[in-house]
Order: structure tokens, then C-alpha cells, then sequence
């Protein structure tokens, strides 16, 4: 039995078609997502989607994986950005250089500085790391634009990313050229951060996370091992910093302040922190919204934060931790209870959002319109935002919403147990 369990303990873990398909699909849709949305907006956004979810996967190998709540995480990936953005002016050395390898510098920056800053803000966890990087964020926020020599001032510090060598004869003058780049550090990043949370290290990151105490009576130091998590999250911190270089050409202080390093928290949080694939889905919405959203109305800002406070209130797994809630009514094959209900649900929820939006929407046109532009346009209708008639509609919408959403919640509700309860006589 002993000869059994020690030749067992040491077989790795197989390789099968679940483990590798994730990754198969997600290089697949890479490759064709260019020929869907061929539009260069659409490519600026993807590329834009890209970069945030390396910044977002190395972020969350604090939060996550190793319950470290940082406030000021966005100078890693600003300082690897100034960096290779230093690199592209410096044209001897540049014009040598295959721009795909480029991120690696900005990698080996944002180590150094996690290295430099990590060897005194991992001593501790919790909220004395937490006020740490808030401190360390706006100190070295505030340093922007009084070290000019490194960060510009308040202009910043521009470069040209085709002054590098050509590889294999490409350029990349052109955004398409830029988005294969992007994916391909997308990719390798995202595998990289997975086999490290595979790892010892990795493993015991969630185990200092949930318990230090015992973490430590076992024989391993919450410090260090908070320290490797924290050098890791700077080094991929740092090449998304290199990326933005290479597809803006320019960083400025806004790339290193509170406010991107709040925006990256919400992104984790939003998609689900307890998950590798949750900062995914966060980075995506948060930039759609962003982007599509923010083209419709100005006040995209407060539906997020709206959308925020939903999800840590009555969803704090975020989107990935929704979706994986319904892991068990699938393996039941009780997934069909809930379909009927969800739309019972859902159909008048939608449309009370719709109602309540249009009321924030009405108000905010009619206070600040300029003089005499009485005329708005929401969800293709142009009606006076004025008239009175507009204001009953939108909150009668309102209202019909929410009470039809509430009366059918306690069915949902009554499904669900029922999606998430075995039959009887059924095998555990």
C-alpha cells in the first residue's frame, strides 16, 4: 500500500481534451476575431481588451490567488510602459531590436520595481498592505510629473514603435499587425499565470491566502511567499505596460494614478475574483462599456458603478463565480427548470433597467442641455425631453419593471432549489 500511494502521489496530472480546449478555442477566436470585426475601432478596442486582461490575470494573482488587496498596482505596469517606451527613443539600440520582444523589458522593469517595493509591503497582508500600495501608488503618481527626466511631466513621453527592426519583415505600421502581437503576449501571458497558480508556490499563495496562520505552522513563510506572488504579478504587470507602449506610443502620469489602479480593481471584481477566467470576462465588459457604452451617453461611468455595486452586493463571485453557479443543475441535468423562470425573471428586469435609465437619462438632458435643445434620443427615439408624456412613460417602464421583476422572483427562486436538489434515489 505504501509502494501504491507513493508511485500515485508523484503522476502528474493528465493532459485531456478539457484542460486543452479552453486554450484551443481561445487561440482559435484570435486568430478569426480580426476578419469578424475587421473595422480598425473594432481591432483598437480588441487590442485595447487585450492589454487589459494581462494587467487585470496579474492583478489578480494578488487579489485572487493570493488575497493581497493592492490600491496602487497600476504603477508596475506604468513604469514597465515608460521603460519601453525609453527603449523605442533610443534609437541605436531600437532599430536592433525585434519589437515582439519588447514587453520583456517592460517585464523585467515592473520585477524590479515589485522586487524594490515588495521586499518591505509583503511583510505584511491586509489592510496594512493594502494603505502600503495606496501610499507607494501616489507616491510614485506624484513623482510623474517631478521626475520629467523619466516620465515627462504632465505630457508624458511618446516613441515610434516602427523605428525597431523588422521581424520577418513586418513593421507593424499597421493596427492588425499590432493586435497579432497583442494576442500572441495575450496568450503566452495568460498560460504563463495559469502554470504559475499550478505551481507550489502558486498552491500555497491560496493557502496563505485562507489560512496564514496554519500556512506558517506548517512550515512555510506567508512572507515569502506573498513576496513571489507579488515579484510575478509586477514582472507581467510590466510586459501589459510594454504592450501599451507599443500600441499608443505614449504613456502619460494617467497610467500610473489611483484612478487606473481603482478601474483594475473593479475589472477583477467585477468578473470574479475567485477565478482564473474572471478577470477575463471583467476586463471585456468593463472596456465594452467603456467604449460602446461610453459613445451612447456620458453617464457610462455610473452605470458601471452601478453594475459594481450589484455585483459585490448580490453576486460577490462576480460574473465567472454566476456562471459557474450553475455547474451543479448541469451535472444534475436539471437545467431546464430554470429556463422558463429565468425569462419570467430577466424580461421585466431588463426592462426596468431600460425605465430606470431613461428617467437618469431625461433628467440629465433636461438640467443640462444647452438652451433650446429640447430633443433627446434613447434606444432609437427622439422625443422632447420636456414634455411630460416622456417622463410618465419612462417611469411607468420603471415601475412595471421592477414590480414584475419581484413578483416573479420567489418562482426563481423556488426553481433554483429545485435545479440544485437531487432526486431521491438518486446516486450521491
Amino acid at each position: 500500500m505504501t509502494d501504491l500511494t507513493q508511485k500515485t502521489a508523484h503522476v502528474p496530472p493528465a493532459v485531456t481534451l478539457g484542460n486543452t480546449l479552453p486554450w484551443i478555442l481561445s487561440i482559435a477566436f484570435l486568430a478569426i476575431a480580426p476578419q469578424i470585426f475587421s473595422s480598425n475601432s473594432a481591432i483598437t478596442i480588441m487590442n485595447q481588451m487585450g492589454i487589459t486582461i494581462v494587467f487585470a490575470l496579474a492583478y489578480n494573482m494578488l487579489l485572487g490567488q493570493g488575497g493581497m488587496l493592492s490600491f496602487g498596482h497600476a504603477v508596475y505596469m506604468g513604469v514597465g510602459g515608460f521603460a519601453c517606451v525609453h527603449i523605442m527613443n533610443m534609437e541605436t539600440f531600437f532599430s536592433y531590436l525585434p519589437l515582439p520582444f519588447l514587453p520583456i523589458f517592460g517585464g523585467v522593469v515592473g520585477m524590479l520595481l515589485a522586487v524594490i517595493v515588495g521586499s518591505f509591503s509583503t511583510r505584511r497582508a491586509g489592510t496594512v498592505f493594502a494603505m502600503i500600495s495606496l501610499g507607494v501608488g501616489e507616491l510614485i503618481a506624484a513623482c510623474s510629473v517631478i521626475i520629467v527626466v523619466f516620465f515627462g511631466g504632465e505630457e508624458g513621453i511618446s516613441g515610434d514603435r516602427t523605428y525597431g527592426m523588422p521581424f520577418f519583415g513586418i513593421e507593424f505600421l499597421q493596427h492588425i499587425e499590432v493586435y497579432y502581437l497583442t494576442a500572441f503576449w495575450l496568450l503566452l501571458s495568460a498560460f504563463l499565470m495559469f502554470m504559475f497558480s499550478r505551481t507550489p508556490v502558486g498552491r500555497m499563495a491560496n493557502a496563505v491566502r485562507d489560512n496564514p496562520e496554519r500556512a506558517e505552522f506548517l512550515g512555510y513563510s506567508s512572507r515569502w511567499v506573498r513576496f513571489y506572488s507579488f515579484v510575478a504579478s509586477g514582472f507581467f504587470c510590466g510586459i501589459a505596460g510594454g504592450l501599451f507602449a507599443i500600441n499608443y506610443e505614449i504613456l502619460t502620469e494617467e497610467n500610473l494614478n489611483l484612478a487606473t489602479s481603482g478601474g483594475i480593481l473593479l475589472m477583477t471584481f467585477l468578473g470574479g475574483a475567485g477565478f482564473f477566467f474572471g478577470p477575463v470576462i471583467g476586463a471585456v465588459v468593463f472596456i465594452l462599456l467603456q467604449t460602446v457604452l461610453g459613445l451612447q451617453t456620458d453617464l457610462w461611468a455610473l452605470y458601471v458603478g452601478a453594475l459594481f455595486l450589484a455585483t459585490v452586493m448580490f453576486f460577490p463571485g462576480g460574473f465567472a463565480g454566476l456562471l459557474m453557479m450553475h455547474v451543479t443543475p448541469i451535472r444534475l441535468g436539471k437545467m431546464h427548470v430554470l429556463y422558463v423562470p429565468y425569462l419570467k425573471t430577466f424580461i421585466p428586469g431588463i426592462l426596468a433597467v431600460l425605465g430606470i435609465c431613461s428617467v437618469i437619462e431625461i433628467v440629465f438632458h433636461a438640467r443640462h442641455a444647452p438652451l433650446g435643445d429640447e430633443d433627446m434620443t434613447i434606444f432609437w427615439t427622439t422625443f422632447n425631453s420636456h414634455s411630460i408624456v416622456a417622463w410618465i412613460v419612462a417611469i411607468a417602464i420603471a415601475v412595471i419593471g421592477v414590480w414584475l421583476t419581484k413578483k416573479a422572483a420567489p418562482g426563481l427562486v423556488e426553481a433554483w432549489h429545485e435545479a440544485n436538489t437531487p432526486d431521491k434515489g438518486a446516486s450521491a
